[in-house]
């Protein structure tokens, strides 16, 4: 079971590469990867997402490349001559708006003006640089794995805590259950007879009233699918990447819960249902953090 939640760094440093890799994970409904790479390896995001999607399911990640080449390799400039034309357009613009100013735009100043002329590696990433690329990703997703599943450990430990005492709480409400009706014959058979002033009450009436009563608030439904959920739940426990499947079994209780709440005429019953609702909020909030 892993958590949602992890970082990993990997590291390259050979012959002259100094490359690092860092990946962040935080909660998300479905997998999302963002790439922050030099330029060199534009063409190859798409692998590096191939990568992380194929160790991760649900998420988000940001995936940082840094790169220092400190190797000997051809070199090549490049000249934006686009925003060049625009740097000296705009000083003609200016000379015409200050004739008085000295006009010093030359071509070695248009040169020296930011971006216009770049140095950049005369070919993209060699085959060094991919292999370096793909040994760091590979030990940051390593070591991002081993945070998630430490994490996952505690909260699979959380989960399987707070689902023993939502299975005491369903218990308690399946012992208190059967006693409602009878509770509710004796409170009605007492007030039947203070308004009759003690006359004999007529006993397959109020069995009757009783009868639909018990029909009414009777939860043995709800309580079978009830533990059926925990039963699935602690089996889910045990799968490596369950946060789906959890986050809807847990409606499904929820769901259970807030009609034995709504059934219930009895105060043991409701404080319990509540209780209970309470447990599964936690679980919730703790199921968004799984994968």
């Amino acid at each position: 079971m892993f958590s949602m939640t992890g970082y990993g760094k990997g590291e390259y440093r050979q012959g002259g590469v100094e490359l690092t890799v860092e990946i962040k994970t935080v909660n998300n409904r479905f997998l999302d990867i963002a790439v922050k790479a030099p330029r060199l390896f534009t063409g190859l995001e798409e692998n590096i997402r191939a990568l992380v999607r194929s160790e991760i399911s649900r998420g988000h990640a940001d995936v940082f490349v840094n790169l220092t080449d400190k190797r000997d390799k051809p070199k090549s400039l490049f000249v934006d001559t686009a925003l060049a034309k625009a740097y000296f357009d705009a000083a003609v613009q200016l000379k015409a708006l200050l004739p008085s100013a000295a006009d010093d735009v030359t071509l070695t100043s248009v040169l020296r003006y930011g971006d216009v002329l770049r140095q950049e590696e005369a070919q993209g990433a060699d085959e060094e640089l991919l292999a370096a690329l793909t040994f760091a990703l590979n030990a940051a997703l390593d070591k991002l794995n081993a945070m998630r599943a430490a994490e996952g450990a505690k909260l699979l430990a959380d989960l399987s805590a707070r689902m023993d005492k939502a299975e005491e709480l369903v218990e308690g409400i399946a012992a208190r259950a059967p006693l409602v009706a009878e509770t509710y014959r004796a409170r009605l058979a007492e007030r039947v007879q203070k308004a009759l002033e003690g006359a004999d009450v007529d006993e397959g009436r109020l069995l009757t009233e009783v009868a639909v009563f018990a029909d009414k608030s009777n939860i043995d439904e709800e309580l079978t699918r009830l533990r059926s959920h925990i039963a699935q739940f602690r089996s889910i426990l045990r799968e490596p990447v369950a946060g789906r499947k959890l986050d809807f079994l847990v409606q499904e209780f929820n769901r259970e819960t807030n009609t034995v709440c709504s059934k219930s005429n009895d105060l043991t019953v409701t404080s319990l249902g509540l209780a209970l609702k309470n447990e599964i909020e936690k679980i919730r909030e703790q199921v968004q953090n799984l994968e």
